[in-house]
């Protein structure tokens, strides 16, 4: 993670927040987050934008205190969702996101700048 990631991450006035996990005295894990406005909601919505565990504190409960964390807060700020997206092909992570999420039918289409 990049030293301005970090300065975003730990700014209360940037619009990216996040939390870390700290496991016997070590970072075991990170989420960011951030809310934008909607048309189709009053309230503003919430894209979990990271999540990563250390591989020793996987299956140990980390991911999903993290995922609860972001809840906690978009649920504060109004919000009417939590969303994030993950590549096909973890199905490690899925196997969370498939307990604590709605799997949506959506596909993700991006355009390189």
């Amino acid at each position: 993670m990049s030293d301005e990631t970090w300065r975003r991450l730990l700014d209360p006035d940037h619009v990216v927040q996040g939390f870390g996990a700290v496991l016997d005295g070590h970072l075991v894990g990170i989420v960011h987050y951030l809310f934008h406005p909607v048309t189709w909601s009053t309230g503003p919505r919430c894209y979990l934008e990271d999540l990563f565990t250390s591989k020793d504190a996987r299956g140990q409960g980390v991911g999903r205190a993290l995922i609860a964390a972001v809840h906690r807060e978009a649920q504060k700020a109004g919000a009417d969702q939590v969303y994030w997206l993950t590549e096909s092909h973890n199905r490690r992570a899925q196997a969370l996101y498939d307990k604590v999420a709605t799997k949506t039918p959506f596909i993700k289409y991006a355009q390189v700048l």
